[in-house]
């Protein structure tokens, strides 16, 4: 993800007074203070976010929302500063990986509930990583109280080893080196949820019959009213599950943004919007509102919204790393084709040859 360059906006509650601001695009050749420039050797400067031919420099951007890059100066008298109020201090996740100081030690295995055929799978696995990896296991309580695990006598003395954990209740983040996941999507967003919302937030009108109507306010501005079924601020990663089903583009988990998605809008001009990561987003009912709201994290732990209830979103400045079969990309465009048939139609047949002779020489 690049971030393009955009406006400087000096704000006006700095004083005259203020400390001089020094440029180190301009390497060191310029001091510059709110009250006049003071300019030291002259030097010549692009206009052009182009490289200049004939440059020996390689043409590169940066992999970080933490200003305008390669392009810093803009004539011979301005130049970009870096403006702390404006800084958006989330970096981007195609730039992360995630690494140890030291070799992992405690895992935390979720397994899908009630699911038969995953109970060989995590004994083995369970066994490997205690036995073979000297490792120590999280597991939730409940998933030791299947009568299959519980009625395995071969299984006990593995059993004994476990460390649990009860949901809401025990918290394990501090504790936790890596998670595996037993199970399908629902079970990574339960791990997920465990510690942050991976997918989506959704507001919505409940039971009511009534349209939900809702103040949606962006770093402290109202943007928007709306007035439907509810509205869904989601991740990249949740683009393709709920926000994909009410219109939204598919995102890349890469692109750091926040999607917000409006559910059967009652307005024929009220389309999905991407804003940028680390902007904070409050949900609040309308003063008008003639209902309640409800809420709903990732699909679970739903609750009533009310009138002076509000809720504010926004971006962990810490990223949920997974491993990759092969590469981001790769994996992503697969996950489209085989979970949601992205795409997928009978192609179109080709004209044949001697069809393609005979119009020829028709047009002859």
């Amino acid at each position: 993800m690049e971030m393009e360059p955009g406006k400087m906006n000096v704000s006006k509650e700095l004083s005259p007074d203020s400390a001089s601001y020094h440029c180190s695009a301009c390497h060191g050749d310029e001091t510059w203070s709110y009250n006049h420039p003071i300019r030291g050797r002259a030097k010549s400067r692009s206009l052009s976010a182009s490289p200049a031919l004939g440059s020996t420099k390689e043409f590169r951007r940066t992999r970080s929302l933490h200003g305008p890059c390669p392009v810093t100066t803009f004539g011979p008298k301005a130049c970009v500063l870096q403006n702390p109020q404006t800084i958006m201090h989330i970096q981007d996740p195609a730039s992360q990986r995630l690494t140890w100081n030291k070799s992992p030690k405690s895992v935390l295995v979720i397994k899908k509930i009630r699911d038969a055929s995953l109970l060989q799978p995590f004994k083995e696995l369970c066994i490997y990583l205690m036995e073979e990896n000297n490792m120590i296991v999280y597991v939730e309580k409940k998933v030791l109280e299947d009568p299959a695990i519980v009625s395995d006598e071969n299984f006990g003395p593995v059993k004994k080893k476990f460390c649990t954990f009860r949901e809401d209740y025990d918290d394990i983040s501090n504790q936790i080196d890596f998670i595996i996941c037993l199970g399908g999507d629902g079970t990574l967003l339960y791990a997920s949820s465990l510690f942050q919302v991976l997918n989506e937030v959704v507001i919505d009108r409940g039971p009511s019959s009534y349209l939900s109507n809702v103040d949606v306010y962006l770093d402290g501005h109202l943007i928007t009213t709306v007035q439907g079924d509810g509205v869904i601020v989601s991740t990249p990663t949740g683009s393709t599950a709920y926000a994909a089903a009410a219109g939204a583009s598919m995102v890349h988990p890469n692109v750091p943004a926040i999607m917000v998605t409006p559910i059967c809008p009652h307005s024929l001009s009220f389309r999905p919007i991407v804003v940028p990561a680390g902007v904070e987003l409050k949900i609040m009912l309308s003063p008008e509102a003639r209902n309640t709201a409800w809420v709903s994290f990732d699909g679970r732990k739903r609750q009533e919204i009310r009138h002076g209830d509000s809720i504010s979103i926004t971006t962990s400045c810490y990223p949920l790393p997974s491993i990759c079969v092969s590469d981001p990309v790769s994996d992503w465009f697969e996950s489209l084709a085989q979970c949601l048939h992205w795409n997928v139609r009978k192609k179109q047949a080709h004209f044949p040859e001697d069809e393609d002779e005979d119009q020829d020489e028709e047009d002859s």
